[in-house]
């Protein structure tokens, strides 16, 4: 396991942390309390608070929210018709699933409203302090504007593979596909149909080619991020990777990230 997870120090960055877990250990590589800017990968977490939300009751999943006729559901699902960056509809509601930052801004600033602080700290006290993420800080946008370490990131995998936060029945519904008929694009990576997606994660479905690997099961789940960032987790058989790095996704990436995901999880499930 180490010796595959130790490939990322051989990558075209200058900086690279990474750790594999599985229900017997967890393995390092890398500097993990180096604080990385998570880009995208920031989803991940945003939608743990925005379910954290969803149980303590300031919205529902059907509450509406975004454009006319969309809800938080579609918000979390890229199905608003909210563009990349822009809060107004560039589509019909559930239509097609269109990625977007500015859906989980809209989402925030919903949760600040009812919740009387920013969503920042909304998120902090609900999951990141909570989980001991010591570094992990919203900056900016719900949608990509995180930073957290490695060390982080161990915490908030190892909750989502037994969640205490959040019921096991609300991050089963955060983690099955909805809208399972949209067809849509994965930065970086072209066009699918369908493009599956969950509530906030990103599910691998039938994606290829895919930023996790071409071996890893459908329904891996997960995120990537512009600044070179990714974590994926199989809940089946609880384990988790994750990598981060200081240079911007690109195609130094695509041709390493597949192969070395399916062997990083072919480590961890052999």
């Amino acid at each position: 396991m180490t010796e595959t997870l130790d490939r990322i120090q051989s990558w075209p960055v200058d900086n690279a942390a990474g750790a594999l877990l599985t229900p017997a250990s967890i393995n390092t590589s890398g500097d993990t309390s180096r604080v990385f800017e998570l880009a995208s990968v920031t989803k991940l977490l945003a939608a743990y608070g925005f379910l954290v939300a969803i149980e303590e009751g300031v919205f529902e999943l059907d509450s509406p929210a975004g454009p006319a006729g969309a809800t938080v559901r579609h918000l979390l699902a890229h199905a608003s018709g909210v563009g990349f960056s822009n809060p107004e509809p560039e589509r019909p509601v559930g239509e097609r699933r269109l990625y977007s930052s500015a859906g989980f801004d809209i989402l925030a600033d919903y949760v600040a409203t009812e919740a009387g602080m920013s969503f920042a700290d909304y998120l902090s006290e609900a999951v990141f302090q909570p989980l001991g993420m010591e570094s992990a800080r919203l900056l900016g946008s719900a949608g990509h504007g995180a930073q957290a370490s490695v060390a982080d990131l161990v915490k908030f995998a190892a909750e989502v593979l037994d969640p205490r936060l959040i019921s096991p029945e609300t991050l089963g519904e955060a983690t099955t596909v909805q809208f399972p008929d949209l067809a849509g694009i994965v930065p970086g990576y072209g066009r699918f149909n369908p493009c599956s997606w969950g509530l906030g994660f990103e599910i691998k479905g039938e994606k290829n080619p895919h930023w996790t690997g071409s071996h890893q099961p459908p329904a891996t789940v997960g995120h990537f991020g512009q600044s070179g960032t990714f974590l994926w987790l199989d809940l089946a058989a609880s384990c988790a990777g994750i990598v981060l790095t200081d240079r911007a996704f690109g195609e130094w990436a695509k041709p390493r990230w597949g192969d070395f995901n399916d062997d990083l999880w072919a480590s961890a499930t052999r």
